[in-house]
């Protein structure tokens, strides 16, 4: 007997019990539908965190001002303004591992145009910032080299306060009040979206740092030429650890810290934060992936219970089909591809029930879902590998029994 005859008698076999073929599919269908759709939130979840990733920047190392103690307590960091644009430059001039350093300034303030206002952050920056942070400009122009020496009264706009204040308008070339000191538009920036921690980047205003420090906040900043943080971007292929610890060498240098006292600043490498990041949401995808693959297991644990159920009805079947000539390797590959067919077509409406599926917690749900074709192709093989595996022993004792008792069974 051919597979091609092997087929149709095995489709013929399956479509005489519809009901029961269909019950014993169901465990499948539900396996291959919870596998795609697990693992295509993972891949959505995990494609996330990469696009979070690049949109802060890479290989990224932030130097922000230490903590001070007053009176043996002990302050939070930052309490100190211990950084200065100095310090960037040194970093960027000093370390061959420093691709670039930007310093920054950071206030809040109310952004007034005509009757529209709208609270936000603004940042006072430096063009190297632009480069750090891998920020782009969706429309207009950056700062010129002459608004950062003569604290010129020019800003940039997130998507999101251009919006706010301008809707649907062009904000270029407009002017707008910045806690009161008029600033004109000279860009918008790119998008960039939620951060890891859920805020909105693009509810930001950025400005040439002198003129963050001179004419909006004033005061002691400008004075000391205090900055509020310092982002320091890592050449590919640097080693990040290395570059931190000569980082934490040059500033104890310039800050005058003796060996037994504390570094004044602190460093914090984003990529090793982003990393851990992007590893847990990797194996978070595998244990979902894992988990869902336990109905595949079912699936095949049914397939071979009514595998054995249907060699025993089919007894006397079996024993006349060995009597006219069926060899037991005929008999073999009947029940071997009833078991790999109930698999396989279980596992192809488990692809509809996973796409469907993932489609609809996308929509509904809010998650970000990404379809993976080798997830799918995965998913079916191993449903045809479950059908093999389970259908094996019934197709094997099939084919193993004696034709005169086959003959004889009631």
């Amino acid at each position: 007997m051919t597979w091609l005859a092997g087929i149709r008698i095995a489709l013929r076999a399956l479509r005489v019990n519809k009901l029961r073929s269909i019950l014993t599919m169901l465990g499948i269908i539900i396996g291959v539908g919870a596998v795609i759709t697990m693992i295509a939130i993972g891949a959505g979840a995990q494609a996330q965190v990469e696009e979070q990733i690049k949109a802060l920047g890479t290989n990224l190392i932030i130097v922000t001002p230490g903590s001070v103690t007053a009176g043996g307590v002990r302050m939070g960091a930052g309490s100190r303004s211990s950084l200065t644009d100095d310090d960037a430059y040194a970093l960027q001039r000093e370390l061959s591992d420093v691709q670039a350093a930007a310093p920054a300034l950071r206030g809040t303030g109310q952004v007034v145009y005509a009757g529209t206002n709208w609270s936000t952050q603004f940042f006072g920056v430096t063009p190297e910032y632009f480069e750090v942070r891998n920020w782009t400009i969706g429309a207009g122009k950056v700062f010129d080299p002459a608004d950062i020496t003569g604290a010129g009264k020019v800003v940039l706009l997130g998507e999101t306060v251009a919006h706010a204040l301008f809707g649907d308008g062009d904000p270029i070339g407009q002017t707008i009040r910045v806690r009161k000191v008029p600033m004109e538009v000279i860009g918008v920036l790119a998008r960039k979206g939620q951060s890891l921690m859920g805020q909105d980047q693009d509810d930001v205003i950025l400005m040439p740092i002198t003129t963050a420090r001179n004419r909006v906040i004033g005061g002691t900043q400008a004075k000391l030429r205090s900055v509020g943080s310092i982002s320091v971007k890592i050449r590919e292929g640097a080693d990040m650890a290395h570059a931190q610890a000569e980082m934490r060498t040059l500033m104890r240098q310039r800050h005058r810290i003796p060996p037994d006292r504390d570094d004044d600043f602190t460093l914090r490498n984003l990529s090793e934060v982003l990393g851990a990041r992007e590893e847990s949401t990797r194996i978070m995808t595998l244990l979902l992936a894992a988990v869902a693959s336990v109905s595949l297991l079912v699936g095949g644990i049914g397939i071979m219970n009514i595998m054995l159920v249907s060699v025993t009805e089919r007894t006397r079947e079996i024993g006349l089909r060995m009597a006219v000539g069926a060899r037991g390797k005929d008999i073999l590959s009947q029940f071997l591809v009833e078991a790999v067919t109930l698999a396989l077509v279980g596992g192809l409406c488990g692809v509809l029930l996973g796409v469907s599926g993932s489609y609809a917690i996308g929509h509904f749900a809010g998650w970000r879902t990404d379809l993976n074709i080798q997830a799918i192709i995965l998913a079916v093989g191993f449903a045809g590998a479950v059908g093999i595996f389970f259908g094996f022993y019934p197709a094997r004792k099939a084919s193993r029994l004696l034709p005169i008792e086959a003959l004889r069974y009631e």
